[in-house]
């Protein structure tokens, strides 16, 4: 006999997927920030030493 109710394992797997592409996104994000802040920093070093 099949059981009653909801499956088993969804609601779990769907949450838990959810929340690994937050995290992803997030580390995406930070990447992706720390990449820009680096090229500013450049930037702004070759500016001084050009002057």
């Amino acid at each position: 006999m099949a059981k009653k109710g909801s499956a088993k394992n969804t609601k779990n797997k769907a949450l838990h997927s959810k929340l690994m592409e937050r995290k992803k996104n997030k580390l995406r994000d930070e990447k992706i920030a720390h990449k820009e802040k680096l090229r500013a920093i450049i930037k702004k070093s070759q500016e001084n030493t050009n002057l």
